[in-house]
């Protein structure tokens, strides 16, 4: 008896202990999340629509004035030779979701040159759109690669002609006061729900020939490319971050 007095936790250690099992010491209960409905096959409550299959009003030319695009079927198509479209709002921090397909007609068309476009975060920054079903080309070129910088972790393509989503996180490079970069832009994506680029580092604007690099700029629109081929797309939203 006399061993157990002498082993016994003092008082206060016992107090101690005890608000430490306080499970209310470790709830935090401000700031609460906004509320974001999500409906089903819908962009949650709180997105940007930049296509919902009706018209490309939230959408310019590459040089502005209307975007030259053909819209059916609720969803719009590229027309090979009209030069890209860009949305009219323009976005820094971002998760987009876009749907995409290539064109059935696969026959004469051969890596690059089959179902080719691309989506440019901020204008500079290009996430490929290819037709990479059993079609080999370089592999930071094909779908899902941050083109000709980052190869995607897997090839998640489907077959031509079927419909396809990417799923974005986008972090925007930061720039100095002055104009030299703080930190360069980030992305993650889900190419139909497989992780291809996991918090990727992105080395600097697309360059097709030569090494990427950086120059200052702010908010800038979504860009996507025509590349000569009829890529469709529909279902475009964007949530800011």
């Amino acid at each position: 008896m006399a061993f157990a007095a002498l082993i016994a936790p003092p008082a206060f250690a016992q107090a101690q202990d005890g608000q430490q099992r306080d499970p209310a010491k470790t709830e935090v209960w401000t700031p609460v999340p906004k509320a974001v409905a999500t409906p089903k096959d819908a962009a949650p409550s709180d997105a940007v629509v930049l296509f919902d299959g009706k018209d490309l009003s939230a959408w310019e030319a590459e040089q502005g004035g209307q975007a030259p695009w053909a819209v059916a079927n609720g969803a719009f198509t590229v027309v090979p030779g009209s030069k890209g479209i860009r949305s009219k709002r323009r976005f820094c921090d971002i998760q987009l979701h876009v749907e995409w397909r290539t064109p059935v007609q696969t026959r004469g068309f051969d890596g690059q040159h089959r179902g080719n476009s691309g989506i440019f975060l901020q204008e500079l920054y290009e996430l490929q759109v290819l037709d990479s079903y059993d079609n080999p080309t370089y592999a930071n070129g094909q779908a899902a690669s941050i083109y000709k910088q980052a190869i995607p972790l897997a090839n998640a393509s489907r077959a031509p002609g079927q419909w396809q989503a990417y799923d974005v996180i986008w972090k925007a490079p930061r720039f100095a006061q002055g104009g030299g970069l703080v930190s360069p832009a980030r992305i993650t994506v889900l190419h139909n729900g497989v992780l291809v680029q996991d918090d990727t580092v992105v080395s600097g604007k697309t360059e097709y020939i030569g090494a990427p690099s950086y120059s200052p700029h702010g908010c800038a629109p979504i860009y996507l490319q025509d590349h000569d081929a009829k890529v469709s797309y529909r279902n475009i939203w964007v949530r800011e971050l």
